[in-house]
């Protein structure tokens, strides 16, 4: 089977019209007028959420943030730095981006994947020091929602190893 046939086969069993033999191009733009996409034309909601999120931490608003975060809500910080740990309830984890501040910490979403319950994003994240060592990298957080809440974030950072260093160096 050559190419042209292989080609008016494979529209005519995708529902796709075939005006002839004489151009391919008009086959595909034919097909391509009656292709439905499916894209969301809306964003999900636990997306918004997660955006909501970044806005008022890039503002520094805290009152927004305790609307988003759940009053029992758990974040954990991996490593081996003296900001390690789960941070349990909104005080600690308010108290914990306080600490950030002293780094000028700022953060960037990349990437976002969603589903009913959760919310993955790859994000940028580096430091503003005016003296000293910056750090700049990538990180990944996993974040569970539930009624419209953050309840829980797992901080993967891009090189543990460095974020380590860079903390311990700055909080000890």
């Amino acid at each position: 089977m050559n190419r042209r046939d292989f080609t008016e086969k494979a529209l005519w069993a995708s529902g796709g019209v075939v005006l002839g033999t004489n151009t391919i191009n008009g086959m595909f733009n034919t097909q391509i007028d009656k292709q439905k996409f499916n894209f969301m034309l809306q964003s999900h909601p636990n997306l918004t959420l997660i955006n909501s999120f970044f806005e008022a931490y890039g503002k520094n608003d805290i009152d927004s943030i305790k609307n988003i975060l759940a009053k029992d809500i758990k974040w954990h910080i991996p490593g081996q730095h003296p900001l390690r740990g789960t941070k349990k309830g909104v005080g600690e984890v308010l108290r914990f981006f306080q600490k950030l501040n002293k780094a000028a910490f700022k953060a960037e979403p990349i990437v976002m994947g969603v589903n009913d319950s959760y919310v993955i994003d790859c994000h940028k994240n580096w430091s503003n020091l005016e003296t000293g060592e910056n750090l700049n990298a990538m990180s990944c957080l996993l974040w569970k929602i539930e009624n419209n809440r953050i309840v829980e974030v797992h901080n993967f950072p891009e090189n543990q190893h460095v974020v380590d260093a860079f903390f311990s160096k700055l909080y000890s």
